[in-house]
C-alpha cells in the first residue's frame, strides 16, 4: 500500500448560515464545513480539528465568520481532517534597502520645517488684522 496523503486548501463560503435562526448559526456552520469536506474529498468520516472550531465561535453562536479558510487532508484510510489554514511568511531583503533611503531623505525634510517655522508668526499678525475688521473697527496694529 502505498501512503497517499490528500491535501488541499479550500475557502469555504458560510453565507447560507445567515437563514437559520440566530441561535444556531455556529452550530449550522459547523456542520455545513463538515458536509463540505465530505462532498470534495468523497469521504465520510471527517474530523475538524479543534482551532477550526474555536474559529467558528469566537464571536459566539449568533455571528460565525462569512468565509472560512481551511486545509483539508485525506490520508489512506479515508479519514478527513480539517485543520485552519496558516500562510507561510516570505523574508524579503528589499524591505532593509527603502530604510536606508529614508533615513537620506529625513535630512533635507528637517530644514524646511525650520523655514516653515519662520513664516508662522507672520501669519499670526495678519489673522489679527482680519479679526479686528470683522468687528468694525479699522485699526492697524503695528
Amino acid at each position: 500500500m502505498s501512503e497517499e496523503v490528500l491535501e488541499r486548501i479550500y475557502t469555504i463560503n458560510l453565507g447560507k448560515v445567515l437563514l437559520s435562526p440566530n441561535n444556531q448559526r455556529a452550530k449550522r456552520a459547523i456542520n455545513m464545513i463538515r458536509e463540505f469536506a465530505s462532498r470534495h474529498m468523497k469521504s465520510e468520516n471527517v474530523k475538524i480539528e479543534e482551532d477550526v472550531n474555536h474559529l467558528v465561535w469566537e464571536r459566539g453562536i449568533r455571528h460565525p465568520p462569512r468565509k472560512i479558510r481551511v486545509k483539508i487532508t485525506k490520508d489512506d484510510d479515508g479519514n478527513i481532517i480539517v485543520s485552519e489554514y496558516q500562510e507561510e511568511k516570505k523574508v524579503e531583503e528589499k524591505p532593509k534597502e527603502k530604510k536606508e533611503e529614508k533615513k537620506v531623505e529625513e535630512k533635507p525634510k528637517e530644514k524646511k520645517e525650520e523655514k516653515k517655522v519662520e513664516e508662522k508668526p507672520k501669519e499670526k499678525k495678519e489673522e489679527k488684522k482680519i479679526s479686528s475688521s470683522k468687528s468694525g473697527k479699522k485699526q492697524k496694529k503695528e
